[in-house]
């Protein structure tokens, strides 16, 4: 899905275990390094969730997500 569409699509807030495989509807770049990891419209994969789980029990912030506990995600809502 193109970014655009995705940020600005109908979107539900699912437990993070649940978001695999969903469709991005926010952009979540961890600091450190502030690069991100997914972007609106990327499928959200394990690895990622995984990643990002382990960053933020590593002290790592997410200032961009809409949960920055990580423990919920922001996806596009299916229909």
């Amino acid at each position: 899905m193109l970014p655009r569409e995705a940020f600005f699509a109908e979107v539900d807030h699912v437990p993070a275990e649940r978001a695999a495989g969903r469709i991005a509807a926010e952009m979540i770049s961890p600091c450190p390094p502030g690069v991100p990891v997914i972007a609106p419209g990327e499928v959200i994969t394990d690895e990622v969730l995984d990643c990002l789980r382990s960053g933020v029990e590593h002290g790592v912030l997410i200032p961009d997500a809409a949960d920055p506990s990580v423990k919920t995600r922001r996806v596009v809502a299916r229909h």
